[in-house]
């Protein structure tokens, strides 16, 4: 089984979910898309590591609730004990960050001022969440939502260094712009490494 199907285990293992809301908690925890969560639940209900019950509603579409079986338990603790993998990082920033020569100043500029507001947005949301999680669980290391309440803290923290980073490179685009200037005003071309070191010393 993949990391996704740990994942909807240890998410399981908190608490029955429909499909909706197995993808909420999964988005703190291991992002899937709908297309890779669904045909997995259906290969852990065939193992028998979970199982599905139809909740009629009235006005709409029946639910189908998953919860995790006695046999999904012990595989998850099972794999719980193992130790991880080293961790792989995919992000789209990177990649327009490493190719962020092609882009003018501005548009530089405002991929990563994006990048600063949308991250600012999701500690702002999860700060909520985090303060019911103070009140209940925060010295139960036993609940089931302990984990939860470490993991939220992570990405706070993660996002709020991703943030300082951010305005670092911001910081350093305006001071590189402000050297060309500076080397335009005083004529030297630019292959005069020299000069340009003393005038980004100087910023």
């Amino acid at each position: 089984m993949n990391n996704l199907g740990y994942a909807i285990l240890s998410a399981l293992g908190r608490k029955p979910c429909s499909g909706y809301e197995l993808v909420q908690y999964l988005e703190a925890l291991w992002p899937a898309k709908h297309s890779q969560i669904y045909p997995q639940l259906t290969k852990m209900e065939q193992k028998g590591l979970l199982v599905f019950e139809h909740i009629e509603q009235t006005g709409k579409p029946d639910k189908k609730i998953c919860s995790i079986t006695e046999k999904g338990k012990e595989t998850l603790e099972k794999w719980v004990m193992e130790s991880p993998s080293d961790p792989i990082m995919r992000d789209e920033l990177l990649i327009k960050v490493n190719s962020i020569w092609l882009s003018d100043q501005e548009s530089a500029k405002k991929i990563i001022q994006d990048r600063i507001s949308n991250l600012e947005q999701q500690i702002v949301d999860r700060e909520d969440i985090i303060a019911e999680m103070e009140c209940k669980h925060r010295f139960d290391t036993m609940s089931k939502h302990f984990g939860r309440y470490l993991l939220f803290n992570r990405r706070n923290m993660l996002e709020k260094e991703e943030i300082s980073w951010c305005k670092w490179a911001l910081n350093f685009i305006e001071k590189v712009n402000i050297n060309k200037l500076l080397l335009g005003m005083i004529g030297v071309g630019k292959g005069s490494i020299l000069v340009e070191d003393m005038i980004l010393f100087i910023i």
